[in-house]
């Protein structure tokens, strides 16, 4: 994959969005915090393991997820950081695709969040939009649960 953020056909994406009850600044945070982003990231009854998290254009964040089937590793590649409004990277390991978080503020203090999954070919969508859906919802449901331990 190149490090270049890809324009998205509608078969070749994933979106997932949840308004969520802090402050973009937080929620960015969450995001970008490893001591936070640990704690929340992946599906339910997952835990992760951080070997590098390089925040910065072309740095590198590796980790395994711990599930309940066996760990995971992972690899990905920072492509685009917008504090606080936009974080892209590469996931270069197993898939391929590119993630964009994208962050909106709302009224009363609280943000949209949007996830991206671009993949290169309609196919790899179409395998892992079955599986995805579920899992960024329970992830979408972790990031709730750490957003109230950031103040």
């Amino acid at each position: 994959m190149k490090n270049e953020i890809m324009t998205p056909t509608p078969d070749c994406e994933i979106v997932h969005t949840r308004i969520v009850k802090a402050k973009k600044e937080h929620v960015f945070k969450a995001f970008t915090d490893p001591s936070h982003l640990k704690d929340w990231w992946g599906p339910k009854d997952f835990t992760n393991t951080f070997h590098a998290f390089e925040l910065r254009s072309g740095g590198q964040w590796k980790y395994t997820m711990h599930g309940p089937q066996g760990d995971y590793l992972n690899e990905a590649v920072f492509i685009k950081i917008s504090v606080p409004d936009v974080l892209i990277w590469n996931h270069v390991s197993h898939s391929l695709f590119q993630m964009a978080i994208v962050l909106d503020e709302m009224p009363d203090q609280t943000t949209k969040v949007t996830f991206k999954m671009i993949f290169t070919t309609p196919e790899e969508c179409k395998q892992k939009k079955e599986f995805v859906l579920d899992k960024n919802e329970e992830n979408l449901d972790r990031l709730e649960e750490e957003l109230l331990k950031i103040k």
